[in-house]
């Protein structure tokens, strides 16, 4: 029994995400916990909600979960948080105004923004949730237009990006993200690695998948992992 206990905590108490800790998502706790605490204190004082209008608008939590829990991902970048996020409220506007009905609008109106954050490079998942809240939000959400995608959606985000770079200067993570040994961490690469980008590129050809990582993400993990199984193998 107490065997079957022990191995249901490792199984669903071991994070999902590659490279995770329970430091790091104790860390994204405290970083939502302030990030957002201060993107709702700043947007109240700057005058952004009215009676109608709240400072901070629902869709920003799953921003700040990105953000917060996984600086790595390209998909929680500043561009992607700020660009993702305005310009997908900007497509929800825009059809809300063109479909009437509301089951089509929502429809077209994620599919949209999905095609708009591709092209521009700022795929960011919450603006998917724009897009939809600017279609079925209410009145003041409607009335307030294009304005909508300017206060709140862009300054919430602008403000939940300034808190994750300071929070993340001192969690000791790389935002913005580059593929680079984090700070105070000596990383000895090889220098005529068995991988090189061309077959990186080859094997995410083959597979046909998309994940959350980078390319050069993915080329320094092989080359460390590399160095490690050099040095496993001559001990």
């Amino acid at each position: 029994m107490q065997h079957t206990r022990r191995h249901l905590f490792r199984r669903f108490g071991t994070p999902v995400l590659a490279g995770a800790s329970y430091r790091d998502r104790a860390a994204a706790c405290v970083g939502a916990l302030v990030g957002i605490a201060l993107t709702a204190v700043a947007s109240s004082l700057v005058g952004t909600s009215t009676a109608t209008m709240p400072a901070l608008v629902a869709p920003i939590g799953a921003s700040a979960v990105l953000l917060f829990a996984v600086p790595a991902s390209p998909l929680a970048q500043p561009w992607p948080i700020l660009g993702g996020n305005v310009i997908s409220a900007l497509v929800g506007v825009t059809v809300a105004r063109l479909v009437p009905d509301f089951g089509i609008a929502a429809g077209v109106a994620v599919a949209c923004a999905i095609l708009a954050m591709s092209m521009l490079r700022c795929l960011h998942p919450p603006g998917g949730g724009f897009a939809l809240l600017a279609v079925l939000g209410d009145h003041s959400i409607q009335a307030a237009g294009y304005k909508f995608a300017l206060a709140p959606v862009a300054l919430n985000s602008l403000l939940l990006v300034v808190a994750g770079w300071l929070f993340h200067r001192v969690s000791g993570h790389s935002y913005p993200h580059r593929a680079i040994p984090v700070a105070g961490h000596s990383v000895t690469i090889p220098e005529d690695p068995r991988f090189r980008p061309e077959d990186i590129d080859a094997a995410l050809a083959e597979l046909g998948e998309t994940f959350d990582v980078s390319r050069e993400d993915l080329d320094l993990l092989f080359r460390v992992a590399e160095r490690h199984a050099a040095e496993r193998r001559a001990i």
